[in-house]
C-alpha cells in the first residue's frame, strides 16, 4: 500500500512484519507542461536531476548525482542522466538505488534533491513525482507529489535518515534555486 506524503510528513522503513527494508529505489518522474503557442500547443524539453547527498553529522560526504553515478562506497547508485523526462509515462524517468545495509554506519541521512539543469522552472514541469520504492519486491511505499509548480529551479524532496536500528523517509518538499545539487546546499542544511 502507498502512503502519498504531504509536506514534512515523515514514514518508517520497517516493513509490516516488522523487519527493515533492505533495499530502496528513490524514483523520479516528470513530463514538460504544454504550452499554448500561435500555432497551438507544444512542449520543451527539461532536463531534471536526481541526486542524493550522503551526509555524516550534518556534512556532507558522498553524492550521487549524472556525474557520479555510484557512491564511493558502493551503496548508493544512479541508473543514469534523463536529458527530457515523460519517457516513462508516469514511470520512473530518473532513480537513485540505495541498499541500507551497505550504507556506511557514519553516514545517517540521506538527502534526495532534484534540479532543472537547464535552468528552467517547475512551472513548465507537469505530472512530477518522488516515490520510494522497496527494490526487494518492487512494491511502492510512499509518493510525494510535486503539485503546483512554481517560480523555483529545484527543489529539496526528501531524506532517508537513521532512526534507532532502522530508517525513516521524510518528504522535505523544500523549493529551491539552483541548477546543481551544489547550488541547493544552503536549503538542505536546515533539514538535517
Amino acid at each position: 500500500m502507498t502512503v502519498n506524503l504531504s509536506k514534512g510528513q515523515a514514514i518508517s522503513l520497517e516493513k509490516q512484519d516488522g523487519a527493515s527494508l533492505t533495499a530502496v529505489r528513490m524514483g523520479l518522474g516528470w513530463q514538460a507542461a504544454k504550452r499554448r503557442g500561435l500555432f497551438g500547443s507544444r512542449t520543451r524539453e527539461i532536463d531534471l536531476d536526481a541526486s542524493a547527498v550522503l551526509f555524516a553529522e550534518k556534512q556532507p560526504v558522498d553524492v550521487v548525482f549524472f556525474r557520479h553515478l555510484v557512491s564511493d562506497d558502493g551503496s548508493v547508485r544512479h541508473t543514469g542522466d534523463n536529458l527530457v523526462g515523460g519517457v516513462g509515462h508516469g514511470g520512473d524517468d530518473e532513480a537513485i538505488l540505495v541498499d541500507l545495509q551497505r550504507v556506511p554506519a557514519h553516514v545517517d541521512q540521506i538527502v534526495f534533491t532534484v534540479n532543472s539543469f537547464s535552468g528552467q522552472t517547475f512551472q513548465e514541469v507537469e505530472n512530477a513525482f518522488c516515490r520510494l520504492v522497496d527494490e526487494t519486491n518492487g512494491q511502492e511505499l510512499a509518493r510525494y507529489t510535486l503539485a503546483g509548480g512554481g517560480a523555483y529551479t529545484a527543489q529539496i524532496m526528501a531524506k532517508v535518515h537513521r532512526a534507532g536500528q532502522g530508517w525513516k523517509l521524510t518528504a522535505l518538499g523544500e523549493p529551491a534555486r539552483g541548477r546543481t545539487f551544489q547550488d541547493l546546499m544552503p536549503t538542505i542544511l536546515p533539514h538535517l
